[in-house]
């Protein structure tokens, strides 16, 4: 049963990873640790085998909507008090009321994930942390089966992208290649993936290409924000995509183009 405990000090180091602690620090501390926010969210990260360390959440929030993320958390310290406090402790207000700090899964390798997909995203130095929610949100909505990232691009279990993701960057399988641009292609290929890089360039093919469809194993490849991917990377791919436009719009954010790009090339029921 967990144990309900009325905050009384907002400088009880039990709350630190609550406050406005680096989620770097969160990460790289003793435990690796990050914080799922709202009941949704911290739902699915429960019923994706996340284990749960401690929970926040406002007081009339007990015996409410946390009422059945207490009881499955089991035996963890609860920490509770009212809106106003909890927003003093965290620096913001909690819209939802819930907050749960939870431990980090060691992270598997990259050709494990990819023995198991036929359809895979590739984030090559994305940071922007809303971006990345929503290509998660995209990938798992759109039909392909794992997110791969660059060692360059941002952590996707940050706040912002986990938020922005609904949870789903805990339902499909994701992690880190070992090696950034153009290094990592091989590792691709190697696996058997054709790559296919989404970019502006006059040699390309649209995405609705009947080859794109015939591959068995196709790896879509989507780069950071302005300056997109790297012309290095772009040449080491098989294929150059792009989605055609009207009224002289030359390009989609990257959320935007990857929800397009896995909705044509997703592998859907």
């Amino acid at each position: 049963m967990a144990e309900i405990i009325e905050i009384t000090d907002l400088e009880m180091p039990e709350l630190k990873p609550y406050t406005d602690t680096s989620e770097l620090e969160l990460k790289n501390a003793d435990t690796p640790m990050f914080i799922a926010e709202s009941p949704k969210v911290i739902r699915t990260a429960l019923g994706s085998g996340y284990e749960p360390i401690s929970l926040l959440t406002e007081r009339k929030y007990i015996d409410g909507q946390a009422k059945d993320i207490i009881e499955k958390c089991g035996d963890i310290p609860v920490y509770t008090a009212s809106s106003q406090q909890l927003t003093a402790l965290t620096g913001y207000k909690l819209t939802q009321g819930v907050l749960c700090a939870m431990k980090r899964k060691r992270l598997p390798k990259a050709e494990y994930i990819l023995a198991k997909s036929v359809r895979v995203a590739v984030l090559e130095d994305v940071m922007n942390q809303t971006n990345i929610g929503a290509v998660f949100r995209s990938a798992a909505a759109l039909g392909f089966d794992a997110v791969l990232l660059t060692p360059s691009s941002s952590d996707p279990l940050f706040r912002r992208s986990v938020r922005v993701s609904m949870g789903t960057v805990f339902q499909l399988p994701w992690t880190y290649l070992e090696n950034g641009s153009p290094d990592y292609i091989g590792e691709l290929r190697n696996a058997g993936f054709v790559t296919a890089a989404m970019a502006l360039r006059r040699d390309t093919i649209k995405i609705n290409d009947p080859r794109l469809a015939s591959v068995d194993r196709l790896a879509v490849l989507l780069g950071t924000e302005g300056e997109g991917l790297k012309d290095e990377t772009i040449d080491s791919c098989d294929y150059t995509i792009k989605i055609p436009m009207s009224h002289g719009v030359d390009s989609l954010n990257v959320a935007a183009a990857s929800a397009v790009a896995f909705w044509q090339l997703g592998k859907h029921d």
